[in-house]
């Protein structure tokens, strides 16, 4: 069933969506962000580990996550699922 009325034009008929880009480059802003502001995040590894801390440096192939009561972490990058703000806290 149409819905489509005869007559009125919906301007240029689409072809379907451009997907989004593999890179938006800001990966190394939202790093700077973080570290600078030292926001609590969560890192969650390939392997299913889980590390909290912040970011206190990265480069182009890792980051170093300080933490508290633990050892500083330096990660690579490729072994990273995702990193996520910490909300719910706040670095005194």
């Amino acid at each position: 069933m149409s819905f489509r009325i005869p007559g009125l034009s919906r301007g240029p008929s689409r072809k379907g969506k451009t997907p989004p880009p593999e890179e938006t480059f800001e990966e190394a802003a939202y790093l700077k962000a973080l570290g600078e502001k030292q926001k609590p995040v969560t890192i969650k590894l390939l392997d299913g580990e889980v590390v909290k801390g912040w970011i206190e440096y990265y480069d182009r192939n890792m980051v170093r996550v300080t933490r508290d009561n633990a050892p500083n972490l330096f990660i690579f990058k490729h072994q990273i699922m995702y990193i996520a703000e910490d909300l719910g806290r706040r670095k005194p």
